[in-house]
């Protein structure tokens, strides 16, 4: 089954300019059976996905997987996906650590890796500084490696699926689109049928086959501005952690409540703050 592992959209990410129903067209005529919604810190694009099926009474066989990229306050992004019916709000409010969140994702069943790990400087893990001082001991708790993103480098691909290669992990395809243009042009094979998220993490666990690869996006704002773009990298890491210390008193109160254990009582409803 051949996905796109790494989407954005409209209803979901503030920079996403594609609909998840746009989504699901233009994938679907380029000949994949699926998606997995990736939108930053939220999950408002599958919610809105999911909201538009539930009035509706047609069938559809487009699989659409719940998913986030996180932005970790000293990994880089992370992309995640929870077991069916796990909502863990506290993946919707950025700047964990890496650590906590490979704890929690865990402790629920999910699965998780680094997206685009070897690109811009602080986006991504390899260009962080835990990644020079402890890359061994987190790569060895995470799940996968996104090992082509469309919006990247051919390097910058390259040095992600050594990484992959290097830990014995499986490798995805994603095109990290925002825009129309570039949808489609990364994906992953899954030899496995894959119909939900836990179908996902079940392969992923048991290593089960999966090939990744696509081409490239030229429409990037790093190939339009040129050197310019490094103002606005160094704007994002000034942007991450102000956002993560307003968002901490946030973040405290939701990991308390999961270390409450108040959530083993809803879990059977889905619903976990």
């Amino acid at each position: 089954m051949k996905f796109d592992m790494h989407c954005h959209t409209k209803e979901g990410s503030l920079d996403g300019r594609v609909g998840i129903e746009d989504y699901i067209r233009i994938l679907r005529d380029k000949g994949f059976q699926g998606m997995l919604v990736t939108d930053h810190n939220s999950y408002d694009g599958y919610r809105s996905w999911k909201k538009e099926r539930e009035n509706r009474k047609d069938e559809d066989d487009f699989i659409v997987l719940k998913g986030i990229e996180y932005d970790t306050i000293n990994a880089g992004h992370m992309l995640v996906v929870m077991p069916d019916g796990i909502k863990l709000r506290i993946l919707e409010v950025r700047g964990m650590p890496v650590s906590l969140l490979i704890t929690i994702v865990h402790a629920y069943g999910g699965i998780l890796g680094p997206a685009h790990p070897c690109g811009e400087k602080y986006m991504s893990f390899g260009g962080t500084r835990l990644f020079k001082k402890s890359r061994d001991s987190v790569m060895r708790k995470l799940d996968f490696v996104e090992t082509f993103n469309a919006c990247e480098t051919p390097e910058s691909n390259r040095a992600a699926k050594e990484l992959a290669r290097e830990y014995y992990l499986p490798g995805f395809g994603g095109s990290d689109s925002h825009k129309e243009k570039c949808v489609g042009l990364a994906y992953t094979e899954f030899a496995d049928v894959i119909t939900c998220e836990s179908d996902l993490i079940r392969a992923v666990k048991k290593k089960a086959p999966v090939k990744a690869g696509g081409e490239y996006y030229h429409g990037t704002t790093k190939e339009k501005i040129g050197a310019a773009h490094h103002v606005l990298v160094y704007s994002f890491w000034f942007y991450n952690k102000l956002s993560a210390l307003l968002r901490a008193h946030k973040r405290h109160v939701r990991t308390k409540y999961l270390e409450l254990g108040k959530f083993s009582r809803e879990s059977s409803s889905g619903r976990i703050n």
